[in-house]
């Protein structure tokens, strides 16, 4: 494990990528678990994503939060787009559903991650898993996938000599492309690749990544709000 550590932080393109790859798995996972077990390991995935990005901190120089208006309005305005057209396209579920030969999306079921409907309303433990979900989305998650994608995969999509790249250099193949994966990583796709685009544009204005980590935790942290304040668990 030490080795495989030491080797993680040694290597540029490991460093940006495994604990990006890891929490992916782990996502992936989730649903494997049981009802309940599925909070249990969203708890465990966002601990292990929070000791990577600790342990990787070091060899990752562009991964610091930068503060700025710009990247609080963007963080807000990408938080109201999600919302805002999500009742206009089918999501992921439905369009895999669909390409697979089934007649009717409503036939397959989809799975809330509500900590209410597994614990309890009220439960202490579902408010437990609350805070992690939202901790988690708003602390852990924006690094990892900013990290990944607008510091690796869009400059390697130019050049494996990636690190060469500034974060600022444009390119428009590299922006679709780079976009078009995040999205299909989030079960809202289309605002996942309109989501992409808006935080690497950021990533170009600013000149550095900090400011699209901010705007992606703004994003995550008012989306939280709103899923336990408005009931709306489609989108956890």
């Amino acid at each position: 494990m030490s080795d495989l550590l030491d080797d993680v932080r040694k290597s540029p393109v490991l460093a940006r990528t495994v604990p990006f790859v890891v929490f992916l798995v782990l996502t992936y996972l989730q649903d494997g678990f049981g009802e309940a077990g599925r909070y249990w390991l969203y708890l465990v995935k966002t601990l292990v994503g929070a000791w990577m990005l600790w342990e990787v901190r070091h060899v990752i120089p562009e991964m610091r939060w930068n503060f700025s208006g710009e990247a609080v309005v963007v963080g807000v305005l990408v938080c109201v787009m999600w919302i805002g057209i999500d009742p206009f396209y089918p999501k992921q579920d439905t369009l895999w559903y669909l390409i697979n030969g089934g007649d009717n999306p409503a036939e397959k079921p989809v799975k809330f991650w509500n900590p209410f409907t597994q614990f309890g309303d009220g439960a202490l433990l579902a408010w437990f898993f609350v805070v992690v979900r939202i901790v988690g989305s708003t602390c852990v998650v924006p690094p990892l996938e900013e990290v990944f994608y607008r510091s690796f995969l869009y400059r390697f999509l130019i050049s494996p000599e990636f690190e060469r790249v500034p974060l600022h250099f444009r390119h428009a193949t590299a922006l679709g492309l780079s976009a078009l994966v995040f999205a299909f990583t989030h079960h809202q796709w289309l605002a996942g690749i309109l989501c992409g685009v808006i935080y690497q544009l950021l990533v170009f204005r600013k000149k550095r990544l900090g400011d699209a980590i901010t705007a992606h935790a703004v994003t995550n942290f008012l989306l939280g709000v709103w899923v336990v304040v408005r009931g709306d668990w489609i989108f956890w």
